[in-house]
């Protein structure tokens, strides 16, 4: 292009060179491309304005290959193929003007970067269904040029996959729809019936062939043929197909811990709910959770810390490939844990705790009006907004107005004694407690916002180990003194809900969804684009 020139003075100038046809769609391309994105500018610069559809071929090519996103839980009707291929033939099989066939350009164009938009980063805005979505961190922009080679070579299926989201989880969450639709083209799996009595390990009952018929179909039970049961005269006999046998109580189990349930082997109310959950609803929990995979874990660093609030879990993924897990307590539903994307900044040991005024108003102050001891058995100080002591009897506690309530550090202190701290919008971190025995529940919202984690201090050492950060976690809680440490290294931190989880043997786990963000999510997903 000459220097000054404008786009639409280029086109004319090639055209003259290129016959009144290549000249016209050029010219009529330059003209309503000015109208459009920037990045649709920048799609057809780099084509130097020529179209990408005219080809009947190119768009066959394009339309077979939007079906495969359907095996991304996408629906491939959303970008239009039946729309693309009539209104082609439409354009040119018709001898439409260059108008019209600059409009076709556009369009198809638009179909093609709207499809490879939400395969790499999602369909759905996030922040429409969540106020307190919290991610600052944006996927990487796929190649304009690579996409505008993939279209003039018509290798779609192959741009589709190099923009498809490359981590591992996502992967197996693909593998784990494709296998839960194929059960579902067999028919799906067997509805139990309801029941008022448990089924417990040892019962003969109706009901059990039908529960092992349920758990093989999905792989937790392998229907053998069993051990004969021996009568004393050797006589071999084929075991009751209603007896509840071992082999189906491990098999039960299985189950129970993949869906954060007790494992305890009886089928009770909340094991026979998940039993009974048909496999279109559990292809619609993969499909949802696709797309959240497709919100947060784009340009994943090496190292970083995995806060998966759905499943109760904290995994650390070390610079060396090791990987360290732990048991988490969440938020209740009522105080929901925040989706976030952060950098864990530092540690604070031996943590005062300055009561968030949530907390205060719903839990302290009912307690302290009560019993005014209470402020002394917890060792909570009351204060000015400044930071001046005050006296708890001068305080009317039906009306304290603005104070301040701090509890005072120590192994009781709600915190505990280590913090792991990292900015954020919702005052959130990680931290010890001293309700430990809230980690051997399979369920486990029961803070009020903030993440519980097992075994902390050894998560906060190897954090300062991995970073090169020369501190002794223990011998720091040890002087008792409130002291903040921090990392000589930032590492990243991802704070985020998932109903499924793929396991690193492939098996999906399905988890309650207790903040019942799910139908939300699914209703959004599957709501029809309007172009």
């Amino acid at each position: 292009m000459l220097l000054g020139a404008g786009p639409l003075a280029w086109a004319e100038q090639e055209a003259s060179g290129r016959g009144a046809d290549a000249g016209g769609i050029t010219g009529e391309l330059v003209r309503q491309v000015a109208e459009q994105d920037p990045r649709m500018q920048d799609f057809y610069a780099l084509r130097d304005y020529r179209p990408a559809w005219q080809d009947a071929d190119a768009v066959a090519a394009f339309t077979s290959a939007l079906h495969t996103l359907e095996s991304d839980g996408l629906h491939p009707q959303d970008y239009c193929p039946d729309e693309l291929r009539n209104r082609h033939r439409a354009v040119y099989e018709d001898g439409a003007d260059v108008e019209a066939q600059a409009q076709y350009d556009l369009f198809a164009t638009r179909q093609l970067l709207m499809a490879l938009d939400h395969l790499q980063r999602g369909k759905v805005d996030p922040e429409a269904l969540d106020t307190g979505w919290e991610v600052p961190v944006s996927p990487p922009e796929f190649s304009l040029a690579t996409v505008s080679g993939a279209v003039d070579q018509q290798r779609f299926e192959a741009l589709i996959s190099e923009v498809r989201p490359g981590f591992v989880p996502y992967q197996r969450l693909r593998s784990g729809l494709a296998r839960y639709r194929n059960i579902e083209k067999l028919g799906g799996w067997p509805r139990l019936p309801e029941r008022q009595q448990a089924l417990r390990p040892g019962d003969v009952d109706e009901d059990v062939p039908l529960l092992r018929e349920r758990l093989a179909v999905i792989g937790e039970l392998e229907i053998l043929i069993a051990d004969n049961d021996v009568f004393p005269g050797g006589e071999l006999v084929a075991p009751d197909p209603r007896r509840y046998d071992a082999s189906l109580e491990a098999a039960v189990k299985r189950f129970q811990r993949r869906h954060l349930l007790e494992a305890d082997g009886i089928v009770g109310r909340q094991t026979l709910a998940a039993l009974n959950v048909p496999v279109e609803r559990r292809i619609d929990q993969i499909r949802l959770n696709m797309e959240r995979a497709r919100w947060l874990l784009h340009g994943l660093p090496e190292s970083f810390v995995l806060v998966d609030i759905a499943g109760y879990r904290l995994s650390y993924y070390r610079p060396d490939g090791q990987i360290w897990r732990s048991r988490i307590v969440v938020g209740r539903p009522y105080r929901r844990t925040p989706s976030l994307r952060s950098e864990i900044t530092h540690l604070t040991v031996n943590p005062t705790w300055t009561i968030p005024p949530t907390i205060k108003r719903e839990d302290v102050l009912p307690k302290v009006r009560q019993d005014l001891g209470y402020l002394w058995r917890e060792r909570i100080q009351v204060l000015s907004p400044s930071g001046t002591p005050l006296d708890p009897w001068e305080i009317d506690w039906d009306n304290p107005g603005n104070i301040v309530l701090r509890q005072a550090p120590g192994p009781q202190n709600a915190l505990g004694q280590l913090v792991i701290r990292f900015p954020n919008d919702h005052m959130v971190y990680l931290h010890d407690t001293p309700a430990q025995d809230l980690f051997s529940r399979e369920q486990r919202a029961f803070s009020s916002g903030c993440i519980r984690v097992e075994n902390i201090r050894e998560l906060g050492q190897l954090l300062l180990d991995d970073t090169h950060s020369d501190h002794d976690v223990e011998g720091r809680i040890d002087s008792g003194e409130t002291q903040n440490v921090r990392l000589a290294n930032r590492m990243p931190i991802i704070i985020h809900y998932w109903t499924v989880n793929p396991g690193e043997d492939g098996e999906l786990s399905f988890r309650p969804d207790i903040y019942e963000r799910d139908d939300d999510l699914l209703r959004a997903l599957d709501r029809p684009l309007v172009l």
